[in-house]
């Protein structure tokens, strides 16, 4: 990659990355109620594994709204025409605003599963790097996914109403809340179709130790990542985000 693109993507990162620590309320409410419910459900379930997991998939796909907040406010402060006018092409632009993020989520989720070894009893048998390899294959995935939804919804109001919905369906069908043997049987058939059940499985896998769960996992959600990064990419570009 060229100096200069590196350049730009570099000044667009250290500019979105104050935007976003100069507002760390949506960051500290999803620790902060994740960590409540961690101490609930553990009761409950009496697995530490699918406690932690689950809710760790559940709010940091609500955090997938903050991901389309970071490309959606230019649209709502209507500066995207003054930002494409810089010499920097639409992947810079969408990288600069999607690195401070993927580090927010990265960090979302370390503190997650430190708090669930630390507090919970998860036990993590196998080599820490699988979780780092779950970590950075579901940041990816949101990221990927939020960036796409930035280029679809017109307003705030539509972001919220979709990741609200979008995080308790992707949650719900991907035994996130309850382990799938427990889910009724058309639930259990179509849990595949859903992200969360992918990361839910590899996070599990990964603390587990089972290197070809969590490749499994990780592979699925890396060409989905991918996938809506593309088309958040040619919309962007192609100006379909009006």
């Amino acid at each position: 990659m060229p100096r200069e693109s590196l350049h730009r993507i570099a000044v667009l990162t250290r500019h979105n990355a104050l935007l976003r620590m100069r507002d760390p309320a949506h960051l500290i409410s999803y620790l902060v109620m994740p960590m409540v419910l961690m101490l609930i459900f553990k009761t409950m379930l009496r697995d530490p594994a699918q406690v932690v997991s689950g809710l760790l998939v559940m709010f940091s796909v609500l955090s997938m709204a903050d991901v389309a907040t970071a490309s959606l406010t230019e649209r709502v402060w209507h500066t995207w025409d003054r930002v494409r006018a810089t010499r920097a092409r639409v992947p810079e632009l969408l990288l600069g605003k999607a690195l401070p993020v993927f580090a927010l989520l990265a960090f979302q989720q370390a503190v997650l599963l430190g708090y669930g070894v630390l507090v919970i009893g998860l036990r993590v048998d196998g080599s820490p790097a699988l979780l780092v390899v779950a970590v950075l294959a579901w940041c990816f995935a949101l990221l990927g996914a939020g960036t796409a939804i930035a280029g679809v919804v017109r307003s705030q109001g539509e972001l919220t109403t979709l990741c609200n919905v979008g995080a308790l369906t992707v949650s719900a069908l991907g035994g996130a809340l309850v382990p799938i043997a427990m889910m009724p049987a058309w639930a259990q058939a179509i849990a595949p179709i859903s992200p969360g059940y992918w990361a839910t499985t590899m996070l599990q896998s990964a603390a587990r130790g089972d290197a070809a769960g969590t490749a499994a996992g990780a592979g699925v959600l890396f060409a989905l990542g991918a996938g809506a990064a593309a088309f958040a990419c040619h919309r962007f570009a192609k100006g379909w985000e009006r």
